[in-house]
């Protein structure tokens, strides 16, 4: 059954004291991204954090909840976002997590989880020797995601006082950015009583962001003190409703989109949701007439364009999903998500060469991206570049937690690259960091 696009990036980490680990998938989607970054813009500016650095992600999860685990990026559990019904209730988690970032929590966890020795290296060490052997340190950013109990409450967790001055900064953020604050009461309400129930009956949302009757009596207060001038935001709840439409398109039954599809917002939202779900039932023939009618509707929506790129290459038509993710990749040429696409039509169409150098374009703006590096090592294994193919592929398994078939494929890069070369020193950085993993696991 097809899926989102660029599903895969699973992050872990292991506990210490053989607690079982937790694989946490990221749901990688161009649009949805893109929508979520064009939601957060004015909040992350209100709060005076740099947009364009910080990064809103779907984690694909049906439970409720919001956390960060770094300065850079902020999580939000697919649940979550599918529960929400407004674009400022969504942009009001932003808030309440950016708050947190601009307040300096994430610096108090991460010394509260070494002092406490809470989370082994596994899934960090391995994360960031990736990082490093590809010359971005982005690419041990979101690491942490995966952890159980008590771990979780540590490093996720936030104390009653950083969550009455993150309540009182993104209020403010709210309102300097235009949005009702009383949004953030509603998203609260979902939480009311949470308290009161056992700790595994609560939802991830209420453990890490404790919701006293004291801490929401002190919100109504200072929300009520705050003079309100927003106004109704349509652009805002268009990307609210195209983002939610477009995951739950994929997370729901095709038959329940279909059935709701009239309803959306606008019709190239319906249009676009209809493509996805005869697309996995699937209807070729709907799915990509679907996606036709989406283009027609907006040609100069690289995002359109993109999903009718991934319905005909996933329906087996990879000529011209080169073409349509070609278009996509022009309109949107610093989107890794939407040149790795255009790679991997390339490839498909058996253009390994013109293939490689688009998907190169694309990991120098993401290296965190698992389902990119294994199309990479596809590109360079049919171009003869066996070398760069194993480096490649050892920093994806390093990734994604896997330090054994990270150590194999390292050890034979190490073999084949010129020592001392730059991708031979990268293989040396996955070879230290999997050995002690594998150690450490065993």
């Amino acid at each position: 059954m097809p899926q989102l696009r660029q599903i895969a990036a699973v992050l872990t980490i292991l506990l210490c004291m053989a607690l079982p680990a937790r694989a946490v998938t990221l749901l990688r989607d161009a649009d949805i991204e893109h929508a979520l970054s064009r939601l957060a813009r004015p909040v992350l500016t209100a709060a005076g954090l740099p947009a364009s650095s910080i990064q809103v992600m779907v984690i694909d999860d049906h439970t409720y909840n919001a956390f960060i685990v770094d300065n850079r990026h902020i999580f939000i559990h697919s649940g979550l976002l599918l529960k929400l019904t407004s674009a400022a209730q969504l942009q009001s988690v932003i808030a309440h997590e950016a708050a947190h970032i601009a307040n300096g929590h994430i610096a108090r966890r991460m010394q509260n989880a070494r002092a406490a020795n809470t989370l082994a290296g596994l899934g960090m060490a391995l994360a960031a020797a990736a990082a490093v052997s590809s010359g971005n340190s982005s690419a041990a950013s979101g690491i942490g995601l995966g952890m159980a109990g008590s771990a979780q409450r540590v490093f996720l967790g936030h104390t009653r006082a950083e969550e009455s001055a993150a309540d009182t900064s993104g209020l403010r953020y709210m309102v300097s950015a235009g949005i009702p604050p009383q949004a953030f009461l509603e998203v609260l309400d979902i939480f009311r009583g949470q308290d009161m129930l056992a700790e595994n009956r609560q939802d991830p949302y209420a453990r890490t962001h404790p919701l006293s009757r004291d801490r929401l009596r002190a919100i109504k207060a200072l929300s009520a003190g705050l003079t309100d001038h927003t106004k109704p935001n349509p652009d805002a709840e268009y990307w609210f409703a195209r983002a939610q439409g477009k995951l739950s398109a994929y997370e729901r039954a095709s038959s329940w989109t279909l059935r709701r599809a009239a309803k959306s917002l606008t019709p190239d939202i319906q249009v676009m949701r209809e493509a996805v779900a005869y697309h996995r039932k699937p209807d070729t023939a709907r799915a990509i007439a679907s996606a036709d009618r989406l283009v027609a509707m907006r040609p100069k929506d690289a995002f359109a364009h993109d999903l009718r790129g991934q319905i005909l290459l996933e329906s087996r038509k990879a000529q011209a999903a080169v073409a349509a993710t070609k278009t996509a990749a022009s309109l949107a040429p610093d989107n890794a998500l939407v040149l790795g696409g255009y790679g991997r039509a390339l490839l498909a169409a058996g253009q390994a060469k013109n293939a490689q150098q688009v998907l190169e374009k694309a990991h120098r703006k993401d290296a965190n991206d698992p389902h990119l590096l294994r199309d990479l090592a596809m590109a360079y294994a049919q171009t003869g570049q066996t070398g760069l193919a194993s480096v490649v592929t050892a920093e994806r398994y390093a990734l994604i937690g896997r330090p054994k078939d990270a150590l194999i494929h390292a050890k034979r890069a190490e073999g084949l690259l010129p020592r001392g070369s730059a991708p031979w020193l990268r293989a040396q950085d996955v070879i230290s960091a999997s050995e002690a993993a594998v150690k450490q696991r065993n």
